[in-house]
């Protein structure tokens, strides 16, 4: 499989977040975007050269673009891309690679994932469920660090959107149903997301609230009243006591 893994001054992740790819245990080439970092970043990649498929540090397009690329250079059967502060879960890949070996007409297969809160050290559930549309249109309910997509499918779309800067993997499930048909769940936990203070979503919560509107008017036609219910809370109050 071919794993796309864009960074940025990540340094302070970066290294667990290749040590799991590599403790996965299947053949897989692994290609590194960094986007210029001034933290270190580069050194760190340079110790893990030799287990690389591919690497780069300079400044680039931004994340979709920096997935789109490592991809392009992949030949794997299967593709999925780690941000670089998020972590799997041993035998996560395997797990979704079987999946799809069995589930010959699912373009992608998707698994649970823990979400780890670096304020309190507390871990949770990342919110997924068994794939429907209805239930896609009112939340992301696909976790992106937990999820393997057919290297067919993935071309056939031209990769993520590089006009999004929030939501690319929302679109991406999306797109991938609407093309192909539903994306396949899994019932086991596959990978970690880091919720920090400098993740995007914590950021620009009303940029991310906003983009996810759109992608969902767009593809399902009309964006459900609980988006515009949960907008308070999602975008001020939660702003407030991150």
């Amino acid at each position: 499989m071919t794993v796309a893994i864009p960074s940025f001054n990540q340094a302070r992740y970066l290294r667990a977040a290749l040590d799991s790819v590599l403790d996965q245990g299947v053949p897989m080439e692994i290609f590194v975007a960094d986007g210029g970092s001034t933290d270190g970043s580069a050194d760190i990649i340079h110790d893990y050269a030799t287990h690389l498929t591919g690497w780069r540090s300079h400044p680039d397009g931004g994340q979709a673009a920096a997935i789109n690329e490592c991809i392009a250079k992949g030949r794997a059967p299967y593709v999925c891309w780690l941000n670089s502060d998020d972590l799997l879960l041993p035998g996560g890949l395997r797990r979704l690679v079987q999946e799809l070996e069995t589930a010959a007409a699912a373009p992608a297969a998707y698994g649970r994932a823990r979400n780890l809160d670096e304020h309190s050290g507390k871990e949770s559930a990342v919110w997924v469920e068994p794939f429907s549309e209805r239930r896609l249109a009112l939340r992301c309910i696909v976790s992106q660090p937990a999820t393997l997509i057919r290297r067919s499918a993935w071309e056939a779309l031209g990769g993520v959107n590089e006009d999004l800067r929030m939501t690319m993997d929302y679109d991406l499930w999306w797109r991938l149903y609407r093309r192909f048909g539903p994306l396949r769940f899994v019932d086991a936990f596959v990978a970690v997301n880091r919720e920090h203070d400098a993740t995007k979503t914590r950021l620009y919560r009303r940029r991310h609230y906003r983009e996810a509107m759109d992608v969902v008017r767009r593809h399902h036609g009309a964006v459900p009243l609980k988006w515009w219910l949960a907008q308070p809370y999602a975008v001020w109050y939660r702003s407030l006591f991150r």
